[in-house]
């Protein structure tokens, strides 16, 4: 799964990067190295103009909360449960099905947290986690496959804002056998060729869909990842800081 990332970069350089054409941002999301469910994150999406729903789609770059809400859900804490797809199913499964369709995005990452279950006993009975980081090796942005959907509060009026819930999921796969050693699955990601493509809300094929994915693997094809061992520190939600992807000494019985 993925459960945690990093994304320190400034709305200006996601703009540059990603060719963005419009900027739905009110307000500048601080520089978060520990991006935990419930949070708020960057997403490039693309759609048409609200008023205008028959103009072409353009991209835009917006906030969204961490943890898809269903557009049909009763209740909008179901999103603690939404964080990641599975791409083996996303296609079919209620929860996703509709914005796997037309409501694709990208999720940009500095990289993302996992955990290897060590062989040593902690103070607690229970054996140590040793926290990873995953990132392009070349400091590049790592363009994470993600859905996004809106949910409307029934409880509000629907001409405001603040009724209308944007969130998000993480598209996720098998680890590879490199990175299985440290967590059994891992996110999906769009190189920059594919962009199009996937943000496209016009291109419906699941198949060819599919096929625009990589695995976020170190070594996978275009993906020129790393993995290091860091800081117990991100364990903690509440920790937070350019040091927490500081590489340290993995623990003696964690992966190479």
């Amino acid at each position: 799964m993925c459960g945690r990332y990093a994304s320190s970069h400034q709305p200006d350089e996601l703009v540059d990067e990603y060719e963005i054409e419009h900027f739905d941002v009110r307000e500048t999301l601080e520089p978060d190295y520990n991006v935990a469910p419930t949070k708020d994150v960057y997403a490039v999406v693309s759609r048409p103009p609200r008023d205008d729903k028959s103009a072409p789609a353009t991209r835009r770059l917006r906030v969204v909360q961490w943890g898809l809400v269903p557009s049909w859900a009763k209740d909008p804490s179901i999103g603690n449960r939404m964080i990641n797809a599975r791409v083996e199913t996303v296609a079919d499964k209620p929860a996703f099905k509709r914005a796997f369709a037309v409501r694709r995005c990208l999720l940009p990452a500095d990289g993302y947290y996992e955990w290897y279950q060590t062989q040593r006993i902690g103070p607690r009975g229970k054996p140590v986690k040793q926290p990873f980081f995953i990132r392009p090796a070349d400091g590049s942005t790592l363009s994470m496959a993600g859905l996004y959907e809106i949910w409307r509060d029934p409880s509000m009026d629907p001409s405001d804002d603040a009724a209308w819930r944007w969130t998000s999921t993480v598209l996720t796969t098998t680890a590879t056998d490199e990175l299985g050693q440290i967590h059994d699955r891992m996110p999906l990601l769009v190189e920059p060729d594919r962009y199009a493509d996937w943000l496209d809300p016009a291109t419906p094929d699941p198949n060819g869909l599919l096929e625009l994915l990589v695995p976020a693997a170190p070594g996978g094809p275009g993906a020129r990842l790393e993995a290091f061992a860091v800081s117990t520190e991100v364990n903690n939600v509440a920790n937070n800081g350019p040091q927490l992807v500081d590489p340290v000494a993995a623990e003696p019985s964690g992966p190479a």
